[in-house]
């Protein structure tokens, strides 16, 4: 459980972060007519958003598995982190509209060294979520808190791009506003379209990738007693598989012992592969020549 009570707390540090962050920008930006300020108050309103999915989703899928759900919650994780990329692509369209005819436009706005604060408060604010959030992702494989962590981390480049904006409008450049604000719609869609395909493979039950599989391949290997392997399938559970295979022992065993044979490999591949949540093993007799 130590894992769901990570995330729940990383999701509440983002709804407040991000929350805080929002009205700060969204302030500021319309008093001052900066479109890459408004589009970044966007952003964090996204952000709000996939803060309150994630929190969700990982409450769903926390819940032990039962009578209908056999294999748990962990799929909620995707859906979730599907809705996400939906919001954030819709958010994506309307900051380019937005940007792209203010760009059109030429309209000017009013430097304020709130611009600046603002953009360095977020800096601080984004960096530290980064931080906290990349480290829950790494050592729990969430790919809700994954998407948040990238989101964070996306955040911080673009509150960069647009305290540059900020500061060249000191010198009357102000086509570099509109610039921002398209920027920013781009990193937000791109961002929505890779979170968007991660969480489409596994709800389509994408098989387990090539690596893993040759991992649990030989670590059958090292077993001579197993004679021939096929029939190997993978379920996505969550971040991890569950997988399920047919191996072929000499019919000579007694049927106690060929199916320890299995035992023992299930348990050894669950525990030396952290991507694995269940090993399922068939047994099968095979001739085996002197």
């Amino acid at each position: 459980m130590k894992k769901f009570e990570a995330v729940k707390k990383a999701s509440i540090l983002g709804i407040l972060g991000n929350s805080i962050l929002f009205i700060m920008k969204a302030i500021v930006g319309f008093l001052t007519n900066s479109q890459a300020m408004i589009a970044d108050a966007m952003n964090s309103a996204s952000d709000i958003f996939s803060s309150i999915m994630t929190f969700i989703g990982n409450k769903i899928s926390s819940k032990p598995s039962d009578d209908d759900h056999n294999l748990g919650h962990g799929k909620a994780e995707y859906i979730y982190s599907l809705l996400i990329s939906i919001a954030m692509i819709l958010l994506a369209y309307q900051v380019f509209k937005n940007s792209f005819f203010s760009l059109l436009s030429q309209k000017h706005y009013l430097f304020s060294i709130w611009l600046v604060i603002v953009c360095i408060v977020t800096l601080i604010i984004k960096f530290s979520l980064f931080l906290y959030t990349n480290k829950i992702s790494k050592k729990y494989h969430n790919l809700l808190i994954l998407a948040n962590s990238k989101d964070h981390r996306n955040d911080c480049f673009l509150t960069l791009l647009n305290l540059v904006s900020c500061l060249m409008s000191l010198f009357k450049i102000y086509f570099i506003d509109g610039i921002v604000g398209i920027i920013i719609a781009l990193w937000i869609f791109t961002t929505a379209v890779k979170i968007f395909l991660e969480s489409y493979d596994v709800l389509m039950d994408k098989s387990i990738s090539t690596e893993t599989k040759n991992q649990v391949l030989e670590i059958i290997k090292k077993h001579p007693e197993v004679k021939k392997v096929i029939h190997f399938n993978s379920t996505p559970v969550g971040y991890q598989y569950q997988i399920s295979f047919t191996i072929y022992v000499d019919g000579n065993l007694t049927t106690f012992e060929s199916h320890e044979i299995a035992n023992h490999l299930e348990k050894e591949i669950d525990k030396k592969i952290p991507e694995i949540y269940l090993t399922v093993i068939h047994v099968n007799p095979i001739e085996v020549k002197e």
